[in-house]
């Protein structure tokens, strides 16, 4: 019988071989058009500590320290209250009046915010619905929920503790910041939070990160 033209079917076939590194940059390759194209990684924002300055754009913000607060009772009656605080120096370099604010409650809703306290984003731990948070401004000895233009205030952000509630060790805040642009359906420019869109929100861009350890009380 006469074999088939072009040699017999048992000789055996040369592997191809192919580089590691090859198979790594393919799979490597493969997985970033999986997640939709190369993406820069978002750079850690920076980590602040007691005494440290933040630019905010609408506001120069100075940490000062976070502490327990105690007020003591007026009469027999009553019973010492406690807090923690968290204390900052704030200059409003806005040309307006404008509230001290309050944190907001969710994280994608605080862009839309445009006071101090808003621009504390999130704070860790999180405390009771209960404790507050309770902020406001003193400055020349009088207490007050807004800051006014070029001057310095402290700010307070304050929450209470239960009888027996021990205080966090530390204390972190991721910080926005300000810019100064037009709005969306208006060209006159105004103080806006740096956000990014994400999907069908808005999430702020972290300015820092700034981490407190929680002093022992002091009489208010």
């Amino acid at each position: 019988m006469t074999e088939p033209s072009g040699g017999s079917s048992d000789t055996p076939r040369r592997p191809v071989v192919v580089p590691a590194i090859a198979l790594t940059a393919f799979t490597a390759v493969g997985i970033t058009a999986l997640l939709g194209g190369l993406r820069e990684a978002p750079e850690e924002p920076e980590a602040l500590g007691p005494g440290a300055v933040i630019d905010q754009g609408q506001f120069t913000t100075k940490v000062v320290e976070s502490r327990v607060t105690v007020e003591r009772a007026q009469n027999r009656f009553e019973e010492d209250k406690r807090f923690v605080d968290v204390v900052f120096d704030v200059k409003n370099n806005g040309d307006e009046t404008v509230p001290v604010g309050v944190p907001p409650q969710k994280i994608e809703s605080a862009f839309t915010l445009a006071s101090f306290a808003g621009s504390l984003v999130k704070i860790d731990p999180v405390f009771p619905k209960d404790a507050g948070p309770y902020v406001f401004a003193r400055s020349k000895g009088d207490e007050s929920r807004q800051l006014h233009p070029g001057i310095t205030s402290q700010v307070v952000l304050r929450y209470r503790l239960k009888d027996t509630e021990q205080p966090p060790q530390k204390i972190s805040l991721d910080v926005a910041a300000f810019e100064w642009e037009p709005d969306f359906n208006n060209v006159t420019p105004r103080w806006k939070m740096v956000a990014t869109e994400v999907g069908d929100k808005w999430l702020p861009d972290i300015k820092a990160r700034v981490t407190l350890s929680v002093k022992e009380g002091d009489a208010a």
